[in-house]
């Protein structure tokens, strides 16, 4: 990236969660673990909803999505520093770093979309039940999945070539263990006034709608629910709903704790802790959430985990 405004710093050093060796080693022996679960538990899910016919309604659609979506979404960061670890680095380039918070701010965008896609889903489900297959048809849920990847890489494009005409001339330490963007504007000797207003504005624009509508959903929802007349209808109808809120709850508490701040109130190590929330525990936990509590999962996951049994033995 050369030109007027190139940077005078090639490279970051990722100072990872800690400095001392000892941790490191808990630390990396913790998050291989945790990314492998979350690899193979989100796998398995797709394998389980793409193996088993009744599962292929939109619901599961966008599970699967979810899925691909986390898988993806870890893998941006856990490997790179997974690597740097082994190779006794702490390096990343500038258009690698770069390149880290594109792809990670889109999965992050993709999460967030998906999340309010599946509580329109869950609405029509519970609201209007008799039209739930005239409403949700194939058409619409590839429609809403694909505009969903089409804003989050033009808000992300944005965000990146915001970030890309900044300069670095001074220190090139990033308290993290990936580029995350309110790090790096710390660092940059450039005016980000511009980047940290389109944060606040159009960036919690695209946060704060999907929240929205995922509120609004469940307004609808909980009207519908209160006039089941039976208590067994009612919790019924709740437990459709109650992983997608867990996800919800977790997914949007650490964002807002993190990024809707003014740059000057935040703290390094409540923001680690907070990223290592939502980029690493809460799409390890989503698998385990969605398939705890809901019983046609349950079912096909058996089936699937029954083959690999039959197939070893």
């Amino acid at each position: 990236m050369r030109g007027s405004n190139q940077s005078s710093v090639s490279e970051f050093l990722l100072l990872g969660l800690s400095t001392q060796p000892r941790q490191q080693q808990l630390l990396f022996l913790l998050f291989l673990t945790m990314y492998l679960a979350t690899v193979l538990g989100n796998l398995l899910i797709l394998l389980a909803i793409s193996v088993d016919a009744r599962l292929h309604t939109p619901m599961y659609f966008f599970l699967s999505n979810l899925s691909f979506v986390d898988i993806c979404f870890t893998s941006t960061t856990i490997p790179k520093m997974l690597t740097n670890h082994l190779l006794g680095t702490q390096t990343i380039s500038f258009a690698g770093c770069l390149s880290q918070m594109y792809f990670l701010f889109m999965f992050v965008d993709m999460d967030n979309f998906l999340l309010a896609v599946m509580a329109y889903d869950r609405y029509v489900a519970i609201c209007h039940p008799l039209h739930y297959s005239v409403k949700m048809t194939p058409q619409l849920c590839v429609m809403l999945v694909g505009g969903s990847w089409i804003v989050a890489n033009m808000n992300v494009l944005l965000h990146t070539l915001l970030m890309a005409r900044l300069s670095f001339c001074g220190d090139s330490v990033i308290p993290h263990f990936f580029c995350d963007i309110t790090p790096l504007l710390k660092l940059s000797c450039s005016d980000t006034s511009l980047n940290e207003t389109m944060i606040l504005t159009e960036g919690a624009l695209i946060m704060i709608t999907p929240f929205v509508c995922i509120l609004v959903s469940y307004i609808h929802i909980s009207r519908a629910v209160v006039r089941v007349p039976s208590t067994q209808g009612r919790w019924k109808a709740f437990s459709t709903c109650s992983s997608h809120l867990a996800v919800v709850s977790l997914f949007y508490g650490t964002i807002i704790a993190v990024y809707f701040n003014p740059l000057s109130s935040h703290s390094s190590e409540k923001d680690t802790a907070a990223t290592v929330l939502y980029t690493v525990v809460t799409p390890m936990l989503n698998p385990f959430i969605y398939s705890l509590r809901n019983r046609d999962l349950k079912r096909a996951l058996g089936k699937v985990v029954g083959r690999k049994r039959l197939s070893v033995g």
